[in-house]
């Protein structure tokens, strides 16, 4: 007998739950569709972000409060905020990476779509699913979201991670495999600064990535986050430049005055980093590590900067804000003076816990390595060593600026004083003021008071006015100069005051070139010297007390550039003002003029012992020994 035919039912194939594949692909999209819930990044993370212990120091539910300065971060990567680009320029041990993982939760979570968190290599990026990602499905509620791990499912793998209306996609930037594909909507660029310049022939991975969310127009969210690296090379310095430039400032306990916490503000006692305290940049009090729980709490995001981009939001925090319990500033202090002294350490502390950049020029000193190299010694005071006071003066519009230096025997320079009078140099008030200063003493620490021996001051500037004020003092003591482009450290002087008949003037003011080609270049070798094996000084070295960082911008604002079409080389400011080089420079050519470089052993013993045995009263250095004539008349030299 003929069986008869039966029809059997295929079961339907399932994904997760859902009857078929495309019944799967459909709620997919409409979920995608839907309207994103109002909830903020950081209240996700409050309500629903677990730590663990394997990726954390503080397993736990997730407290924003903790880092109250990582708040407006984050909520300006929710689908309510207004900017489509977050930028954040930052040291170490501060949140950022768990602050970065709470995005991509948040997305999965309340606003899905397709994500790329771009790390700058294809093992960082694993390393990252692993550390990072699985603890964040497993312990919150994501886990019945995102699809679960099987043998032969590409929907779940360690670079991808499916989710209902999007995925995560993981990937390197050194990979260009991973930034040739869909449409993205949010992007998380992590550590953007070790990413490769260009990849595979590709370009610049930045520009790659950047360019799949395009798509979504102001709905995309671009999160770039790094420590930054050297200046004008790095890219997260460039993106926070064009920012509106946020920091976060904090309230004094004492005065209640909002300031950013910065390096120069750091304050310790005899190279001991556990008496490290921060001094109030207006009521000079200590603050202490423990206070930074109220500061943080009580902070506020302020803008610093206009930008012509409404769509970018710019934030810098450094590892100074790292909150109790974690990197502290004792343990700041005690990593910079390990690394003070060797440039390339220097740099990774000023890059990974000041979160700032790193001036690198082949022709000028860093002025990074000379300002973290400060002593403490008080300004105004003479050092022991010191033997003979000069002072410089630099004249602009509104100012008068003075730097007084002293002299050791073995040519080390000591900056004493650097002062601004503050005035209408056209007027003859500023002008009564630098008289005075000049005539002052300065307290040596042998107990004498010691004055200046001589001065020079640039008439580049006013020079008639220069060249009148300068006939009130003895041409032994005040010298006119100006700099020129010569190799010569110090030209012949020539009188420059002509009577009616047009004769010079026996007694009127002196001019004195001063070659800058050779001494700026001798100013940049002597700060760059670093000290002996022993720890004593070398010859020549130069000391600084703690001047603020602008000083120290001034002093190595220039450098060596190629003119147009390969002309031979000049000097070039890189940093609006000089003024702080230039003084070093005229200091230094007061020092060849008064011959302290010729002077002989016996000489420097006479103004130590004319110093230094007396206790009391106030010592005028004289003039120095006269060298032989037929070197004075060589150098055209009157001492």
């Amino acid at each position: 007998m003929k069986r008869k035919a039966t029809t059997r039912k295929r079961k339907p194939k399932t994904v997760d739950g859902y009857a078929d594949a495309e019944r799967f692909v459909f709620e997919a999209g409409f979920r995608g569709l839907a309207p994103d819930k109002r909830l903020t990044v950081s209240e996700w993370a409050d309500a629903h972000r677990v730590l663990t212990s394997a990726g954390s120091a503080e397993p736990g539910p997730w407290r924003t409060d903790r880092t109250p300065y990582l708040r407006d971060i984050m909520d300006a990567l929710s689908v309510s905020s207004p900017y489509s680009k977050v930028v954040l320029m930052k040291g170490s041990q501060v949140g950022a990476s768990e602050m970065a993982v709470n995005f991509l939760g948040y997305i999965a979570d309340i606003a899905p779509g397709p994500t790329l968190y771009l790390m700058p290599t294809l093992d960082a990026a694993k390393e990252f699913s692993k550390i990072r990602i699985d603890p964040l499905i497993e312990t919150g509620t994501l886990k019945d979201k995102i699809r679960e791990a099987r043998a032969r499912d590409a929907g779940n793998t360690t670079l991808l991670k499916e989710f209902l209306g999007g995925y995560w996609a993981l990937t390197g930037a050194n990979s260009s495999v991973g930034l040739r594909s869909k449409p993205i909507r949010y992007l998380a660029l992590d550590e953007i600064d070790a990413y490769p310049g260009a990849i595979e022939g590709e370009g610049d991975p930045v520009s790659l990535a950047y360019a799949r969310t395009r798509t979504f127009g102001n709905r995309r969210r671009v999160f770039a986050a790094s420590s930054p690296t050297v200046a004008n090379e790095s890219r997260i310095e460039k993106l926070f430049e064009e920012s509106d430039k946020r920091f976060f400032f904090v309230p004094c306990p004492h005065c209640n005055t909002f300031q950013v916490l910065r390096w120069p503000q750091m304050k310790w006692t005899d190279d001991d980093p556990d008496t490290a305290f921060y001094e109030c940049e207006k009521c000079e009090k200590k603050i202490y590590n423990h206070d930074k729980t109220d500061m943080l709490a009580r902070g506020e995001w302020r803008a610093t900067e206009n930008t012509t981009d409404p769509l970018t939001a710019g934030f810098h925090i450094s590892a100074l804000y790292s909150p109790v319990g974690w990197y502290s500033w004792p343990e700041a202090v005690r990593e910079f003076l390990t690394v003070k002294d060797k440039p390339d350490l220097l740099r990774v502390f000023v890059n990974t816990v000041l979160g700032e950049v790193w001036v690198d020029r082949a022709d000028a000193p860093d002025w990074q390595v000379i300002y973290h190299r400060r002593e403490q010694y008080t300004p105004g005071t003479v050092p022991e060593r010191c033997l003979l006071l000069t002072a410089a003066a630099d004249v602009q519009k509104d100012r008068i600026e003075l730097l007084v230096q002293g002299h050791t025997r073995n040519g080390e320079q000591y900056t004493v004083d650097y002062l601004q009078l503050i005035g209408d140099t056209t007027q003859g008030d500023v002008w009564g003021r630098l008289d005075a200063m000049l005539g002052q003493t300065y307290p040596h620490e042998s107990g004498r008071d010691m004055a200046l021996r001589a001065v020079a001051i640039d008439s580049g500037y006013l020079t008639t006015r220069v060249y009148a004020w300068s006939r009130k003092h003895r041409p032994d003591f005040l010298y006119v100069v100006k700099g020129v482009s010569s190799d010569l450290p110090v030209g012949q002087p020539r009188l420059v005051d002509l009577n009616w008949e047009g004769k010079r003037i026996t007694n009127g003011a002196r001019f004195w070139p001063v070659g800058v080609n050779t001494l700026k270049r001798e100013i940049y070798t002597r700060l760059r010297l670093p000290l002996n094996d022993d720890g004593t000084f070398p010859d020549g070295y130069m000391h600084f007390p703690e001047l603020p960082p602008e000083f120290f911008k001034q002093i190595t604002a220039e450098s060596l550039q190629s003119g147009a079409r390969g002309s031979k080389k000049a000097w070039k400011k890189h940093y609006e003002r000089n003024e702080g080089l230039d003084l070093l420079v005229y200091n230094r050519a007061l020092a060849i003029v008064l011959g302290l470089d010729r002077l002989r052993v016996a000489d420097w013993a006479a103004l130590e012992s004319r110093v230094k045995t007396v206790t009391s009263g106030t010592v005028s250095v004289p003039a120095p020994n006269r060298p032989p004539a037929r070197r004075v008349i060589s150098r055209g030299l009157d001492l």
